[in-house]
């Protein structure tokens, strides 16, 4: 590999043979089973997955960013024990879709093995009640491939490419995932080239991108021409919604100030085209934490289109690199007071926590929905709706639950006159019974500070000793 640690000896262990089995002639929307080994050293349990159905609209997929690997042992580098509960939840709700047809999308900071070539072992072992049912997607991030003279680093990013892959340069990523597509960078050392950079497929009626920030994406790079094509050419009418998945967020209002020229040139060069061809969402990883954006355009806000009024449809970016990784920056503070923990969310911000957990994504020909699902309860804790063709519905709640609400507005309206009486009556009711309970309360104080002051007390000592 390409720097320390990862071609040291400290934290090496042999990864042996990386064996790849290709399935030809699969039927589809039908489920096989499988098991993986020899006669000579063992044979796996039986396992099984769903093959796609192009002829299905419905799309279901769990996406998120930085979940990594736990460990059931203290050891001498982190590690993400909250990935354990991401998990479990995901798996969860795979069981839950019976015999439906689902992936997995991971967009980057996959194992924090950061050079230490066990992790990836220990990652693979966690997610394997995942992976060997649904295809599991990924993208490259930071503690991938970052590492001190990788071949593209350019002035503006010199303080944004550092160490974070722990001398890989992606040759783990690369060799452990076969991703679609042919992309591929050299690493300018004796390291093999880095795969599976950005890539793009169809499911049901969702089209998805992959990029990555780690390499070149400005206009005139290879992958700024791949990304300009792939979305020029969408058949809208077979997959009506737009998915664009890439690492490093275009929009966070965490306090990243290290990642903002990267951010100004993904501005610059990536969001014209997003917005131009009309791309749905834009999920984005490396910040740890959920957050959801208005329709979003140079920082302008497109109308939530909320009950059908005048609406503007923009890419919906949302981060959701929450997935286990703790480290978290903290949110951007008010810029004529950086020194106190004033931290004012932004109206372009819906929505922002600093939960673990992961995103949802169910779609049709007429509807996507994203949901993030919270870990300390598996609950839904925010969703957003997005017609076909590019209308958002709410700003994190239902249709039904936005009308209902509406409704009750308009009740309480009709009878404002009787609920401000109301409201004066059981005000004046709650001071009355505060006097009496305090006058209660004063009196038994009272009546204790008497009996006391009549006891005689027994010194346990008299001088300091």
């Amino acid at each position: 590999m390409c720097d320390a640690p990862a071609n040291e000896s400290v934290g090496w262990r042999d990864p042996g043979f990386i064996h790849d089995g290709v399935m030809g002639n699969l039927k589809k929307g039908v489920k096989y089973y499988y098991q993986v080994g020899s006669d000579s050293k063992g044979w796996s349990a039986i396992h099984s997955f769903m093959t796609r159905n192009g002829d299905l609209d419905e799309t279901i997929a769990f996406m998120f960013g930085d979940m990594g690997a736990a460990t059931p042992y203290t050891t001498f580098i982190r590690t993400q024990d909250e990935s354990l509960s991401t998990v479990k939840w995901i798996l969860r709700d795979i069981e839950a879709l019976g015999d439906k047809p689902a992936f997995v999308s991971h967009i980057g900071d996959i194992s924090y093995a950061r050079g230490y070539a066990w992790i990836w072992d220990q990652f693979f072992t966690q997610i394997e009640s995942i992976a060997s049912r649904v295809p599991y997607h990924v993208c490259i991030g930071n503690h991938e491939y970052d590492w001190p003279l990788q071949p593209w680093k350019p002035d503006w990013s010199m303080y944004i490419y550092g160490k974070d892959g722990g001398g890989e340069c992606g040759v783990p990523y690369s060799l452990r995932f076969n991703m679609p597509g042919n992309s591929s960078e050299l690493t300018g050392t004796r390291a093999p080239a880095t795969r599976n950079l950005y890539y793009s497929f169809d499911m049901g009626s969702v089209h998805f991108v992959y990029l990555s920030t780690e390499t070149n994406f400005l206009e005139g790079s290879r992958q700024y021409g791949f990304i300009k094509h792939d979305l020029e050419s969408v058949n809208r009418t077979k997959t009506p919604f737009v998915v664009v998945q890439g690492h490093r967020p275009m929009y966070t209002t965490s306090n990243e100030i290290r990642d903002a020229p990267m951010r100004e040139k993904m501005l610059k060069h990536l969001e014209p085209l997003f917005v131009k061809n009309n791309v749905t969402l834009a999920l984005w990883g490396h910040v740890h934490r959920y957050e959801r954006f208005c329709p979003l355009s140079n920082f302008t806000c497109g109308s939530m289109g909320k009950n059908g009024l005048n609406w503007k449809g923009y890419p919906v970016h949302v981060v959701i690199g929450m997935a286990g990784q703790d480290w978290q920056p903290i949110w951007e503070p008010r810029p004529d007071h950086t020194d106190l923990p004033i931290f004012p969310q932004p109206e372009r911000s819906i929505y922002r926590g600093g939960e673990f957990g992961y995103t949802r994504l169910v779609a049709t020909k007429e509807k996507l929905t994203l949901s993030y699902i919270g870990n300390h309860d598996g609950k839904v804790h925010d969703v957003v709706e997005i017609l076909a063709s590019g209308e958002v519905l709410n700003a994190g709640v239902s249709r039904d639950i936005v009308d209902s609400e509406i409704s009750q507005a308009e009740t309480t309206y009709d009878h404002g006159v009787e609920s401000t009486f109301s409201l004066f009556v059981k005000g004046a009711s709650i001071l009355v019974l505060g006097a009496f309970l305090g006058y209660v309360l004063g009196f038994i104080l009272h009546a204790r500070k008497g009996a006391l002051s009549r006891n005689t007390w027994t010194p346990v000592k008299s001088e300091e000793t």
